[in-house]
């Protein structure tokens, strides 16, 4: 059997880079997994051994990937893959899954894309605090929340700066700076009755463009951003509060407690009330 390290990491729900599991092992002889479906980022960094990848496009056509120590491949959402250790050298990697509204701008800045999935880097310091910062994480799992997501920044920093493909920064985008107030405005306003109308007039923006640069940064259209982060300041007050369920949809921008439970359950799953019996911090 291989040797494997695999954590799951609480349902904390943070919105900016957030993870969900992590884990390192040393493969057995052909060892493989998948085929199969990610909702979210998954990187794995080979420290030793061979192995391929085998990874579909979104345009259904398959690709194969021979990868040694020092390199690394990353798994898209909804993207089908599958991959299996050599026979004589088989490999031995550490992995992160992980989603967030950093991931999309860290990625293309790595040059890391479906049709470009394989990490080479273009510096062993670097590479090396990569390793170092994974490991740290895959063998910590007992450690506060936010330690784990401090670290999982320096991994996504050391993944950008290391990669052979990364791309320079563009400063300055005007896009760039509208999304940036768009966001501003969502966490100063997401407590009242604000449409997405209101955050293009904001901007001073079409409401059509404006929808188009903010999914093309975010990954989300404004309106579905706007209900998961009301969601996710929703869960906050469940977990940490007494406030009742009907002062909770008020204070997230939800005047009608009917309609704050079914966005509630669209995005968590179950209802407010049941997700705070199985979340509630209890002091």
């Amino acid at each position: 059997m291989s040797n494997v390290l695999f954590s799951v990491f609480p349902n904390e729900r943070f919105v900016d880079l957030g993870l969900y599991q992590y884990g390192w092992e040393q493969c057995t002889p052909l060892h493989s997994y998948g085929p199969y479906v990610r909702n979210h980022y998954l990187f794995h960094y080979v420290i030793s051994g061979t192995g391929t990848l085998t990874s579909t496009d979104f345009n259904g056509e398959s690709h194969t990937y021979r990868l040694k120590s020092g390199e690394g491949f990353m798994i898209f959402p909804k993207q089908v893959t599958s991959y299996s250790a050599d026979e004589k050298h088989p490999w031995e990697y550490t992995w992160l899954e992980f989603d967030g509204l950093r991931v999309k701008e860290a990625l293309e800045l790595a040059g890391l894309s479906v049709s470009s999935p394989i990490y080479h880097t273009n510096s062993r310091d670097l590479s090396q605090e990569l390793k170092d910062e994974m490991l740290y994480i895959s063998n910590h799992s007992d450690f506060p929340p936010l330690n784990l997501i401090g670290h999982l920044y320096l991994f996504l920093d050391y993944l950008t700066r290391s990669s052979s493909n990364q791309k320079r920064m563009q400063t300055g985008k005007l896009q760039d700076f509208y999304v940036r107030e768009a966001l501003s405005f969502i966490e100063q306003n997401f407590q009242n009755d604000i449409s997405v109308e209101d955050i293009a007039a904001f901007c001073n923006l079409n409401r059509s463009y404006f929808g188009k640069i903010f999914k093309d940064s975010v990954g989300k259209n404004p309106q579905e951003f706007l209900i998961h982060y009301r969601m996710t300041k929703a869960a906050e007050l469940l977990k940490m509060t007494e406030l009742s369920v009907g002062d909770i949809s008020n204070a997230v921008g939800y005047p009608s407690q009917l309609h704050f439970s079914r966005a509630f359950k669209n995005v968590y799953g179950i209802s407010p009330r049941l997700w705070r019996m199985e979340n509630k911090i209890i002091s």
